[in-house]
């Protein structure tokens, strides 16, 4: 969902027509990938400017061609949790495929690391583009930073304050390196700013996320996800659980299905299960049906899953995906987890924090307020990989 638009937006680049220079004008892990690119253009001499690249003066800048190579790491490598994005959001193959698989952290991100090295040094890009904050996202900017690559950070700046989180380490160690930390919110570049970095390296381009949500809203009205699960709009809550906090837990497992169970004998309940979370139900004796409207469902494609997060009552997850795209739709969300990344979600848009404890508590406060809340904050507007583009070939 991250990578799609900056591909879709470098393709439009390549394909748009050269300015008029006579007119004054003028001026690359789905969360586990890394886009390498190169802005040479021929026609301009690079002289001695960094990695290769023209001096920002020159007007032609903006007409360069760019290139790039796709690299999926294969952190995620199921075909429910891989290819589907890859099918839905017309993402060509990678260039490259790691296959670095499953593993601790330690060794996954080691692995990316010895796998990607090599890549870097045969392509020698002038930027490695990495999104996200997983494991693949920090062994990329490392290899890339010890090679005197620079790197651009896709959804820098968020911080959950909680080093407990895998997560938050990758973000952290990522922003304290790459070379522009590309923010999809205010409060990114307010968490920068009061870690030391420089106003230099940090750009506002907004949040590519909702870039792929735009991009794919007819598809999702016209698809007849809602009349296959047998739900009706604004009448169904919508569940998705993976983080260890939640479903490592037996009692925190236990606590949320039976909420789940209680609220689907009034309202269906559809729980698109998780592999990791279907595994540890089966290993704690918990069943994750008994007879109520809980309608359990494996993991869902993009469109599908955008179809449910529009069209429900409420959405239950810890997904930090589905508060963006619940808040750009309006919808209720609760997350499961006593912090985000993203508290613009909270500030102006339809999230609100819970746990296995306050579940029941909260679900009963979305039944009673309104089926829809908040706004879309700014920037959420669909031209953030534009923005982007735009930034990699002026710098």
């Amino acid at each position: 969902m991250k990578v799609a638009p900056l591909i879709h937006a470098i393709h439009r680049h390549n394909a748009a027509p050269p300015l008029r220079l006579d007119r004054g004008e003028g001026t690359g892990e789905v969360s586990n990938m890394s886009a390498v690119g190169s802005t040479r253009d021929p026609r301009v001499p690079v002289g001695d400017s960094p990695a290769g690249f023209a001096p920002v003066s020159q007007p032609s800048t903006l007409n360069s061609q760019l290139t790039y190579r796709l690299v999926h790491t294969g952190q995620h490598y199921d075909n429910q949790m891989s290819q589907v994005f890859f099918d839905e959001l017309g993402i060509p193959a990678p260039d490259v495929n790691l296959e670095v698989g499953s593993g601790t952290h330690a060794a996954q991100t080691a692995n990316v690391m010895l796998r990607f090295e090599p890549v870097c040094q045969q392509e020698k890009p002038d930027w490695v583009v990495v999104v996200g904050d997983v494991n693949s996202t920090v062994a990329c900017t490392l290899v890339a930073a010890k090679l005197g690559i620079r790197v651009a950070h896709v959804e820098a700046g968020l911080r959950s304050f909680d080093r407990s989180m895998p997560e938050e380490i990758n973000r952290v160690v990522t922003d304290s390196i790459a070379d522009l930390l590309l923010t999809p919110s205010e409060d990114g570049n307010e968490n920068l700013r009061r870690e030391g970095i420089p106003e230099s390296r940090i750009r506002l381009v907004g949040n590519i996320m909702i870039d792929s949500v735009v991009a794919h809203l007819e598809k999702v009205s016209g698809a007849n996800t809602l009349s296959r699960l047998a739900v009706e709009e604004n009448r169904f809550f919508y569940v998705t659980l993976h983080r260890p906090s939640n479903v490592d837990s037996p009692e925190n497992l236990r606590a949320v299905l039976d909420v789940l169970h209680s609220t689907a004998k009034h309202c269906p309940v559809v729980f698109a299960v998780h592999p990791r979370t279907r595994k540890r139900a089966e290993e704690f004796g918990l069943p994750m049906q008994n007879g109520s409207a809980l309608r359990v469902i494996d993991p869902v494609g993009y469109i599908d899953s955008l179809a449910l997060t529009r069209s429900a009552r409420c959405v239950i997850t810890d997904s930090g995906g589905l508060q963006e795209e619940s808040t750009y739709f309006g919808t209720p969300c609760l997350t499961l987890r006593p912090n985000t990344e993203r508290p613009v979600t909270i500030q102006v848009g339809s999230n609100r924090l819970s746990s296995p404890a306050q579940l029941h508590d909260h679900v009963d406060i979305v039944l009673r307020g309104p089926e829809r809340l908040g706004q879309i904050p700014p920037l959420w507007d669909g031209r953030t990989a534009e923005r982007i583009v735009n930034t990699l070939l002026t710098l």
